[in-house]
């Protein structure tokens, strides 16, 4: 099981998710964070960076004085495990019942109720 991130271990791993390379430098965290508008002390990264490791999120591997970080679990894992962890909680695992919400609740724009309305169209046809 996934478990739950924090919010700032989050931005933390969207960052490392969003890197082309197959590992990522704490500069890159950092000025990412920065980017991002959430400017982080390099002690308090080096402790949530710490945690994404002991939650098994990422690994490091040392490289001289320097740290390379590699995900362990991909953005869509996260993603999916989340997603069916709010769909336990809130609607007790019916999809059904976000998808009413989602439409019902005028959440969704014209465009994504039509790209919704076509994903569940291929789901049918493969049925």
């Amino acid at each position: 099981m996934v478990q739950r991130l924090s919010d700032a271990e989050l931005e933390i791993m969207k960052i490392v998710w969003g890197d082309r390379s197959e590992v990522t430098l704490f500069p890159y965290i950092m000025d990412g964070l920065a980017a991002r508008g959430k400017p982080c002390q390099k002690n308090t990264l080096i402790v949530l960076l710490s945690r994404l490791m002991n939650k098994g999120f990422l690994s490091a591997k040392k490289i001289g004085r320097r740290n390379e970080y590699t995900a362990l679990v991909s953005e869509k894992q996260y993603q999916t495990a989340q997603t069916r962890s709010f769909l336990d909680k809130i609607y007790e695992g019916s999809a059904k019942g976000l998808v009413s919400d989602l439409i019902m609740g005028d959440l969704l724009t014209d465009e994504e109720y039509e790209e919704l309305k076509g994903l569940l169209e291929k789901g049918m046809e493969r049925t």
